[in-house]
C-alpha cells in the first residue's frame, strides 16, 4: 500500500507540474491546495529536492518548481524516492533484494512467481506514466464529466 508520505508527495508534485511555468509555488499554497500537513510537506519537498526532482528558490517570490519538465518525472520515480522499492517482498525487489526468512527454495516458491508479477506490472505501470500523463487524465475526465451549458 502506498504511504501517506508517498501519496502527499504525489499529490504535491501533481500541483507543482499544474503550475510548471508560473514560477515557483510557495509550500503553504501545496500544503493549503492539497490539504497536506505543512511541516510533513516540508520534510518530503526537500526530499525530492534532493534526489534532484525539484529546485528551490529562498526568499521573496521564492519556492518550489520541477526541476525537469513534468513529462520526464515518472509516478514510480516518485514513489521509489519517497517509500523505497516497489517490490511487495523482499525477495523480488531489483534495488533491496533479500531473502525471506521462511523461505526453503526460492526457486520452488509459488508466491515470490506472483509477486516477481506484481513487482513488474507495477513497475510498468507506474514507471511509463510522467506527472503530465496523470494530469491529462484528470483533464479528460474533468471535460468528459463537465455538463455545463
Amino acid at each position: 500500500m502506498l504511504s501517506s508520505k508517498a501519496k502527499y508527495g504525489l499529490k504535491a508534485m501533481i500541483y507543482l507540474s499544474r503550475h510548471e511555468g508560473r514560477g515557483p509555488s510557495l509550500i503553504a499554497d501545496v500544503a493549503d491546495s492539497e490539504r497536506i500537513p505543512k511541516k510533513f510537506l516540508d520534510a518530503i519537498l526537500l526530499e525530492l529536492k534532493n534526489h534532484g526532482l525539484l529546485s528551490s528558490k529562498k526568499g521573496k517570490g521564492g519556492g518550489y518548481v520541477l526541476a525537469r519538465p513534468s513529462s520526464r518525472i515518472t509516478a514510480g520515480e516518485i514513489i521509489r524516492i519517497l517509500d523505497g522499492p516497489l517490490a511487495p517482498i523482499p525477495c523480488v525487489s531489483r534495488s533491496a533484494y533479500r531473502r525471506c526468512e521462511d523461505c526453503q527454495d526460492e526457486e520452488a516458491c509459488a508466491l515470490r512467481a506472483v509477486m516477481q508479477d506484481v513487482r513488474d506490472a507495477l513497475a510498468a505501470i507506474l514507471d511509463n506514466t510522467s506527472l503530465a500523463d496523470m494530469i491529462n487524465r484528470t483533464a479528460t475526465s474533468e471535460t468528459v464529466l463537465n455538463y455545463d451549458i
